[in-house]
């Protein structure tokens, strides 16, 4: 059976100092699912104005379904004004209430939880009561979830990630969040170990946390595995922990453990030298990762550069086996 793949939340426009992208967490990871060819698809809401508009026809254009996006008529379209002063960690001014604050829930969004593969999630959806009380039910019925902390303040509540973190069977986090939310049950500081704890606590059959420059770590039954980076000149980071997630999806679906080696081809997937999230589609010729390190960015930090293994499970370009 063809996996697929349902991304739940916020659709909108990231506002730059010089244009506007299509963003939000979920339609940037479904978008870069389905550059990887994997059946994926949105849940989210629109408004009936011309940005919401040019929103459809993007994700038309991605080959992205239109049919469990809501459209409606007394909300406006989602804007978030990007910050990139600096470039490692953008910060946002996410406007509220907009239309994906107001999805609701209808027998078609049941169903298609309920035959996913993956039900992907975030803590910004659940900011409104109308979106997250959709959003637990939802959870009621999704096979396997994914929950992409993506904490943006002042959008969540420590009750409320809490009880999204107790739902999830994998969760993705960056460095920040992770002090964060140990911070909340602990002093504990070393990465391992805060790592360990979160994974316990909240029963997660994987955890996985970016490094930034110093790449990501990765904890399973398997135990416990690391990665470090490789250092390039980078634009902006906009989208890279989304296309980061898509990757890592795209290799645990198929049924693969991420290992680290060196010296293996590896191809790019996706790549993001420009402002915004989402640029070019996945060239699929082979090169060695030494002729192509000065070029690339990995994905398990800030990204330029999506890269795959053409033989083994990686989380990205040096996630290499």
């Amino acid at each position: 059976m063809i996996p697929v793949i349902t991304c739940f939340g916020e659709i909108l426009w990231d506002v730059l100092p010089t244009s506007k992208q299509p963003g939000g967490a979920p339609m940037n990871v479904a978008a870069d699912l389905r550059n990887f060819g994997l059946n994926a698809q949105l849940i989210s809401r629109v408004g009936s104005d011309d940005l919401g508009k040019e929103l459809l026809a993007f994700l038309a254009e991605k080959q992205l379904p239109l049919d469990l996006v809501q459209v409606g008529q007394s909300h406006l379209t989602g804007i978030a004004k990007a910050n990139l002063s600096d470039t490692n960690e953008v910060t946002y001014k996410i406007v509220q209430p907009v239309a994906w604050d107001y999805i609701f829930l209808e027998p078609l969004l049941l169903e298609a939880v309920r035959q996913s593969t993956l039900f992907v999630y975030g803590s910004l959806a659940a900011r409104s009561p109308q979106t997250y009380e959709t959003l637990l039910a939802l959870l009621e019925v999704a096979p396997r979830k994914v929950f992409d902390v993506n904490l943006r303040a002042p959008h969540y509540e420590r009750t409320t990630v809490e009880a999204l973190l107790h739902q999830a069977d994998i969760a993705k986090l960056n460095e920040h969040e992770l002090v964060e939310l140990s911070a909340w049950y602990s002093d504990e500081t070393d990465l391992k170990q805060g790592m360990n704890q979160l994974r316990e606590r909240y029963q997660l059959e994987t955890l996985c946390v970016t490094l930034g420059e110093k790449g990501a770590a990765l904890l399973d039954k398997n135990g416990f595995t690391q990665q470090g980076g490789f250092s390039v000149e980078v634009e902006d980071t906009i989208g890279s922990g989304d296309a980061f997630l898509a990757a890592f999806l795209y290799k645990t679906l198929q049924g693969q453990r991420h290992n680290i080696r060196s010296n293996s081809p590896v191809r790019p997937v996706l790549m993001l030298p420009h402002n915004g999230a989402l640029h070019l589609h996945s060239p699929r010729k082979p090169f060695s990762i030494k002729s192509c390190e000065r070029k690339c960015f990995n994905p398990l930090f800030t990204e330029s550069v999506y890269l795959s293994c053409e033989k083994y499970p990686y989380l990205a370009s040096c996630w290499l086996s």
